[in-house]
């Protein structure tokens, strides 16, 4: 199974546009809104991977993970249904909702992101003299840092073996 990368994540906030801030602040870039009541931001590399939900508390809404091909879904739908969770199959995806948690989780067929090689940050080190005579480069940067894609989530949940067992037993996930 080659479950490869975190294609979108839908968060729900209370405070949407304090929170669409601290994330512009964090070096995402700001989408133009399609309503007032939702916020998207993109990555570098990944494209637009976070969208922000008005709810009444924080919480992961949704995740999509990409995957290599159509036999990765059928593994996850056929995963899916020896736990008994219902799991809604089109052509290029597979969506099933955690039982404990309510998010809303989506496999689909989706390209690998072709991050461009960035050189290593050079640092001195015991027998190592990288960088002599010179700053760091973070202490010379003048831009804001920029993330290059989104790669976690943070999921909270009150029944730890049923949320294991959908995303590690169903999606695939590995611990």
């Amino acid at each position: 199974m080659a479950l490869h990368r975190l294609s979108s994540v839908v968060v729900g906030v209370p405070n949407l546009d304090e929170t669409a801030r601290y994330y512009t602040d964090f070096g995402l870039t700001p989408v133009d809104p399609a309503d007032s009541t939702e916020r998207a931001f993109h990555t570098l590399d990944g494209g637009e991977q976070l969208r922000l939900v008005r709810t009444p508390v924080r919480r992961l809404v949704q995740l999509t993970i990409g995957a290599d091909d159509h036999d990765d879904l059928r593994r996850v739908t056929e995963r899916l249904t020896r736990l008994g969770i219902d799991a809604a199959r089109t052509s290029v995806s597979v969506t099933a909702v955690e039982p404990a948690t309510g998010v809303r989780a989506t496999v689909a067929v989706t390209p690998r992101i072709d991050q461009p090689t960035v050189p290593a940050t050079p640092y001195n080190g015991p027998g190592r003299r990288e960088r002599v005579n010179t700053r760091a480069p973070g202490v010379r940067r003048t831009g804001p840092v920029r993330p290059r894609k989104l790669g976690h989530v943070v999921l909270g949940t009150t029944d730890l073996a049923t949320t294991e067992r959908f995303f590690l037993d169903g999606l695939g996930f590995k611990l």
